[in-house]
């Protein structure tokens, strides 16, 4: 675009990529999960993979439909991720013996193991890229995502 168009842009009321909100929260968000996805490469898992580990660590297991939900995906991309953590034995997959078709996920103990150590990871980066705020101000962006959150009833985990 010529100097002359975007100048006529501007006068138009094309407003500016930063006078967005929207804009502004992915530019943060993209810098502290690409940061953590950099810390969770040594662990041999993906950001995706992690929250699927996460969303099991308090459940002795879970239906893929339930885990799908909760995840925000579907059925099929949560059948693809578990079959790449079986592989890796982090999860575990349990025929169900009343239903032949049916089938639940749950961690392996090496599973377990991951959640803790990769915990320990998101833990520290959120220190660190936040340690630019006061205690006060990260519990104000805290509470207003959280409202933004509930208020648009947002559930399905951010995986990308």
């Amino acid at each position: 675009m010529c100097d002359r168009a975007v100048k006529g842009a501007a006068m138009t009321g094309v407003s500016e990529l930063t006078a967005h909100l929207g804009y502004l929260m992915r530019s943060v968000s993209n810098a502290v999960s690409h940061e953590f996805a950099r810390k969770i490469a040594g662990e041999a898992v993906t950001v995706a993979e992690w929250v699927m580990l996460r969303s099991l660590y308090d459940e002795t297991e879970m239906a893929p439909s339930v885990l799908a939900a909760k995840m925000g995906m579907t059925r099929g991309a949560i059948s693809k991720l578990a079959d790449r953590l079986i592989a890796k034995r982090l999860v575990e997959r349990r025929e169900n013996p009343a239903d032949k078709r049916g089938h639940s996920l749950s961690l392996s103990l090496a599973g377990a193991q991951k959640v803790r150590a990769i915990a320990a990871l998101a833990d520290t980066n959120d220190a660190d890229f936040f340690a630019v705020m006061s205690n006060a101000e990260r519990a104000e962006l805290r509470a207003l995502l959280e409202a933004l959150i509930a208020r648009h009833g947002l559930s399905a985990a951010p995986l990308d």
